[in-house]
């Protein structure tokens, strides 16, 4: 486990990495609240459970960027242990959980399948979770449906971006399902909006801001010439 700094004091985001895919899963809380956010839970879910128990903490939902198996793969014991937290995620992701194909968890050998979603959600949908406000944002290309969660009320934003975007790079678009110009589309047009000093917390690799791939991205950022807008 290693914690990232809190976003500002009262708020706390932990980073805990699953090794078999260098896959990022968060837990995101406030001070003085007993309930917390997982997003992305991957193949350690039980550094999250003993997180989230050593507090005396509830879960209050489980969000997921998108439906491939390193992303998906603590659901089911996360919703075991707390049945009444909903599974989150985006409408045109749903049909990933319950396929092992779509998910890529079929190519593995795992034919990995989550508990359906709870809760489905849209492009501009506005959360009100454990205290924080999210804001839904559709982002295809790197799978059907994706999407990140830009947390609103905390300074400077976060945004959860599941494989969207990377410090210098962005998501993969060979597997079923991508679309590479839609990714970068939607990466210019859904996260290139927001202000310099945005937190961005990707799927892998280190975090990043929205300012630093704005000018420096190699795929999308100002200088880039690999992908561009039509």
């Amino acid at each position: 486990m290693e914690p990232n700094e809190p976003s500002k004091p009262g708020c706390f985001v932990e980073s805990f990495l699953s090794p078999t895919f260098e896959q990022w899963s968060y837990l995101l809380g406030k001070q003085g609240r007993e309930d917390v956010l997982v997003v992305d839970p991957g193949f350690r879910t039980g550094l999250l459970l003993d997180a989230i128990r050593h507090r005396n903490l509830r879960l209050a939902a489980i969000l997921n960027t998108h439906g491939h198996s390193d992303h998906i793969a603590g659901n089911r014991t996360l919703k075991e242990a707390f049945p009444d937290a909903p599974l989150v995620i985006g409408r045109n992701e749903a049909h990933l959980l319950t396929d092992p194909v779509a998910n890529l968890s079929a190519a593995f050998g795992q034919n990995l399948i989550s508990p359906p979603a709870d809760q489905l959600v849209d492009d501009k949908e506005i959360l009100e979770l454990a205290g924080f406000v999210l804001e839904v944002r559709e982002i295809p290309g790197h799978s059907p449906g994706s999407v990140v969660f830009v947390v609103r009320n905390e300074s400077p934003l976060i945004v959860i971006g599941g494989d969207v975007l990377f410090a210098g790079s962005i998501g993969r678009f060979d597997f079923p399902g991508g679309d590479g110009h839609l990714l970068v589309n939607g990466i210019r047009s859904k996260l290139f909006d927001l202000p310099d000093d945005t937190r961005v917390l990707p799927g892998h690799g280190p975090e990043t801001t929205i300012g630093t791939e704005r000018v420096r991205n190699p795929y999308v950022g100002e200088r880039a010439e690999q992908y561009r807008l039509d």
